[in-house]
């Protein structure tokens, strides 16, 4: 099943920049395109710009307020078309599970997109997007990541995988609510949340204990903000490592000494950063088809996206 993600077209390989040139990036062509169907949007010809088009740029005014404007000609401004624009199309990506949206464009940038004065100088640490920054606050337990920091290996996995997770969610929970599917969905994302939040794995275990005392409907909302929080979190090698330890237990009473001692030294190399995790999953995963557990079996963070996609190697 296809998963849909929104993208700046541009990233996608259209000519839609201001100069009719693009950012296509390999990765999400050649990669993710196997899992996702992404769905392109050019805010910028979404108002009704052209290609080419004049520059446009944010601007801080005096008041502190932030406005989209053209670069030469401050005067011209899109800022409220883009946000209306930005509203409308939230309302329309109810199924969207992630988006990947295009570095240093005043449109469409998540984080330090240059922001001006009206004497030209810049604010330091600049700011966001108009458009991401209006859909972000519409769905702020959407994954939203930028094309450039996907080549980073840490940042690209854990996007990556918020967007499997989400799927899951919609899938398995939203599309058949009830607090039995909720109970299944968290039970099989137990050891996920000890990796990325210890203190969210408590807090929403916790809440789905009492959730006889919701209303299910606002139970999910809240669960949803809550839970895609809690794994934008990175998991630490120190977290992860517990995870592999917690793992471990499973099997003390089916391993020989000499198997424990091997699969322990596995997991230090790995908390030195000597190996990365796969090295000790490789082997967990072994021994849980020699000594089948249906609860480890069901945890999500054994196999929490397709092996192909290689995002474990560099970690």
């Amino acid at each position: 099943m296809q998963i849909p993600v929104g993208i700046s077209a541009c990233v996608l390989g259209e000519r839609v920049r201001f100069d009719g040139g693009h950012k296509l990036n390999r990765f999400i062509v050649d990669e993710l395109s196997k899992y996702f169907t992404f769905k392109p949007v050019c805010p910028e010809m979404g108002i009704g710009m052209q290609v080419p088009r004049p520059v446009i740029r944010l601007l801080q005014l005096p008041s502190d307020e932030i406005r989209l404007v053209e670069s030469k000609q401050q005067d011209v401004d899109y800022t409220d078309k883009m946000v209306a624009f930005a509203h409308q199309k939230a309302s329309q990506f109810d199924d969207l599970c992630g988006y990947v949206v295009c570095a240093k464009s005043p449109t469409c940038g998540m984080e330090r997109v240059k922001l001006h004065i009206p004497n030209n100088n810049t604010v330091p640490g600049g700011s966001v997007g108009i458009y991401t920054r209006e859909l972000m606050s519409k769905m702020p337990w959407l994954p939203v990541e930028e094309d450039g920091r996907l080549n980073d290996p840490v940042l690209r996995e854990n996007f990556v995988f918020r967007i499997f997770a989400l799927h899951d969610l919609y899938h398995s929970v939203r599309d058949q609510l009830s607090a039995k599917s909720i109970v299944k969905f968290h039970s099989r994302y137990k050891l996920v949340l000890m990796a990325h939040s210890p203190s969210a794995y408590k807090a929403l275990g916790s809440m789905v204990a009492h959730i006889s005392e919701w209303d299910l409907d606002e139970f999910y909302l809240e669960y949803r903000l809550q839970f895609m929080e809690a794994i934008k979190e990175r998991a630490s090698r120190k977290n992860k490592t517990n995870v592999l330890m917690h793992l471990q237990g499973y099997f003390k009473r089916s391993l020989t000494k000499e198997q424990k001692k091997e699969l322990s030294d596995l997991i230090m190399s790995y908390k030195e950063g000597h190996q990365p995790i796969l090295v000790p999953l490789a082997l967990i995963k072994h021994y849980l088809r020699e000594y089948p557990d249906p609860y480890l079996q069901l945890q999500t963070f054994i196999d929490p996206y397709p092996e192909d996609l290689k995002l474990r190697y560099g970690l």
